[in-house]
């Protein structure tokens, strides 16, 4: 198969996004800017199944064959299923001696939201039995204190064998300075464990802070080979189908890789499918004309979350997948339980529930008739109006007695109820769920929502679009051309990314300036190797720097952007003040009075890739030739009798008032009475509210 860039030039760019109900696929034309779109059910039993659907779903649609294809990109959940389900592998751990229950103690806290007095500890993804701590010490600074005991890693590899391991994480203490122990630890274990999959911290996390460096290379193993398995999947049913195509699959981070970087550390691609709707959003806000935009994903399963300021999605190191944190660089997203297939049941004190247990793709809501027999939101969408009798443009019937009967047994008859005001309940409640994660990643970080325009997207984004809207004060939303697929598209327009972190800690006023520029030297290193391993043409690379800073004595950092490429006297005093400016914006007040430590330095690698073009549409069209029918929907207003317009048909620059639904091949899109809507040039959909 081609390296990862070396057909950057061709035309065609196909993108698979595997969701739990649906796997979406994008196929664009570098040159004209014409786009195909599909949408298959996904097949959880094996997914490669749906992701090769889906490819040859496109081709047919854009009469292509798989040699005419360039680059196939594809965003996956199968490590963050793993991890969520608790269906990884059999792990052991080995650790320095005395450090044996760095799991067990994490950091001793319960989740914020949580019942102290009904918490239950969650069971760590590596069983007490199977962990072993070495003799082997090493300081802060990487000094030796004590040598490796061989023989005692000899012993614990035989044990692993008799328990059956599937796979091994190393993190020894302080091994972020000094990795030789863990380099030489893999190399035995590889010889007593030939068939054994090994994962040091020093190649998955090189920063400090013990329990989340050994979470993380515990879950980068645990992933690893279902991860590994899947992706020889997909190489294998491309070369099948002649698919010569290189495969990039995203990070975490928002950025794409090569297959062979995600076997090496699969843990990276936990936040895949979400970080691709981000990348997405950014790209569909900016062509709209809004830099500041929230982005809410809602597919079947859940609702995806993310704040763009100024263009930019900021990354985070705190990241959680379930219960575990995970301190690998990742888009900052928030994510909670409500989707489309999002169940609604009364509780045994009689409040109702939405989510976020879900219908999923099999059976599904109620409505899809495939048995599914629970109340969801996308039942409660189809009994007030908001969904036409079917969806995927008529390929899919939807069964609104089904769907009444669902939502009257779980839902009306228990509260005493209408069909139709609990169904606006359930929505009420999705609705209000999502907005409290809204402002997780605005309120909470410094950022009044009403300044940024929404863009809803997956399958049931457009829907709630409006609604959350009025809930956040916020005037503007915009429904791109495609919303459904709008992950999909995301990955197209991603980059090549890769991040380096080494915890290099440096104690105001001593910084040692040659040290850190020595760290930094090292981790621009495994950049370049980086570039040259996926094939990066020189004229398309970045390389940027950044720091964690923190007040001394703080319990925290925050990630500032590093001044130029040098490390000297005045670049560290720029970066100390933009720590100081980050602080005040973060928590409204900076002590620049107090010394700051540099804990840790990092350096992105950014491979540039060719940015598909955005074709515009004609203007001219009528409202009446996009008229396809009427329907009466269910608002709190009343029942009221609304247009149905086909989206494909809506001609740039029109202009109309709501309410209405406009339906297309991948989502569908309700506009409330209060709202306008205009089509820009681009196809997007804007919806303001009076």
């Amino acid at each position: 198969m081609n390296a990862a860039i070396d057909s950057i030039d061709m035309r065609y760019a196909v993108a698979i996004d595997t969701g739990g109900t649906f796997t979406d696929v994008t196929l664009f034309d570098r040159e004209s800017g014409r786009m195909w779109t599909a949408k298959t059910p996904s097949t959880p039993s094996d997914p490669s199944i749906g992701f090769m659907n889906g490819i040859e779903a496109a081709l047919e649609k854009a009469s292509l064959s798989a040699g005419d294809l360039a680059q196939v990109f594809h965003g996956t959940t199968v490590a963050t299923n793993l991890i969520l389900e608790g269906k990884g592998a059999d792990v052991g751990l080995l650790t320095t001696a005395g450090f044996k229950h760095v799991l067990e103690i994490g950091r001793q806290d319960i989740p914020r939201t949580a019942n102290l007095f009904a918490w239950i500890k969650p069971t760590r993804p590596v069983l007490p039995q199977r962990i072993h701590d070495v003799p082997e010490r090493v300081d802060i600074d990487g000094n030796v204190l004590v040598a490796l005991d061989e023989e005692a890693v000899r012993r614990a590899a035989q044990d692993f064998k008799a328990r059956g391991v599937d796979a091994v994480a190393v993190c020894f203490l302080n091994s972020f300075a000094h990795p030789a122990h863990e380099v030489r630890t893999a190399e035995i274990l590889r010889e007593e464990l030939p068939d054994v999959l090994i994962s040091i911290s020093a190649d998955v996390l090189r920063v400090f802070r013990e329990y989340e460096r050994t979470i993380a290379t515990v879950l980068n193993v645990y992933v690893m080979p279902a991860v590994s398995r899947y992706v020889a999947q997909l190489e294998e049913r491309l070369d099948v189908a002649s698919v010569l195509a290189p495969l990039l699959i995203m990070k975490s981070n928002g950025g794409v890789v090569g297959a062979k970087e995600v076997e090496r550390v699969p843990a990276h691609t936990a936040l895949s499918g979400p970080a691709a709707g981000v990348i997405g959003a950014g790209f569909i806000g900016e062509a709209a004309g809004y830099k500041n935009v929230v982005g809410v994903d809602i597919g079947g399963t859940s609702a995806d979350i993310c704040l763009i300021k100024d263009g930019v999605c900021n990354l985070t190191g705190k990241g959680k997948i379930g219960d575990w944190p995970l301190a690998f660089p990742m888009l900052d997203i928030n994510t909670v339980g409500t989707g489309g297939g999002s169940i609604a049941s009364v509780s045994k004190t009689g409040a109702l529930t939405v989510g976020p247990a879900s219908a999923g793709a099999d059976p599904g809501p109620a409505c899809y008739g495939k048995g599914g027999e629970q109340a969801t939101i996308t039942d409660a969408h189809l009994v007030l109006g908001h969904l036409p009798p079917y969806l995927l443009a008529g390929g899919m019937a939807l069964d609104i007695d089904a769907a009444r009967w669902a939502i009257q047994t779980h839902v009306a008859g228990p509260l005493g109820l209408t069909v139709e005001l609990a169904a606006h309940g359930i929505l009420s409640i999705a609705d209000n769920d999502m907005v409290g994660a809204i402002r997780v990643i605005s309120v909470e970080r410094g950022h009044d929502p009403r300044e940024f325009a929404l863009i809803p997207f997956g399958g049931a984004g457009p829907l709630h679009g409006g609604s959350l809207a009025k809930l956040l004060g916020a005037k503007t939303v915009i429904v791109p051309p495609s919303p459904g697929v709008l992950s999909a598209m995301g990955l197209l327009v991603s980059q090549l990314r890769a991040d380096y972190a080494q915890t290099c800690y440096q104690a105001p006023p001593d910084f040692d300036y040659v040290l850190m520029a020595k760290a930094f030297a090292q981790l621009e290193g495994e950049a370049e190797a980086w570039f040259e391993r996926e094939n990066v043409p020189a004229m398309a690379r970045q390389i940027t720097r950044k720091a964690s800073l923190r007040y001394k004595h703080q319990g925290f950092e925050l990630d500032v952007e590093w001044p130029g490429d040098a490390v000297t006297p005045e670049t560290t005093a720029r970066a100390l003040e933009g720590f100081h400016d980050l602080h005040e914006q973060l928590y409204t007040f900076a002590q620049r009075d107090t010394p700051i430590e540099i804990v840790t330095l990092h350096v992105s690698a950014v491979g540039t890739l060719m940015q598909p073009r955005l074709t515009e549409l004609l203007s001219g069209g009528s409202l009446v030739e996009a008229e396809i029918d009427r329907t009466t929907i269910h608002f709190e207003e009343g029942l009221l009798s609304v247009p149905i317009y086909d989206r494909e048909k809506l001609a740039a620059d029109v202009t109309f008032e709501g309410p209405a639904l406009i339906v297309q091949l991948d989502s569908t899109t309700l506009v409330n009475p209060d709202q306008s809507a205009t089509v820009d040039r681009f196809g997007n959909l804007i919806l303001r509210t009076a």
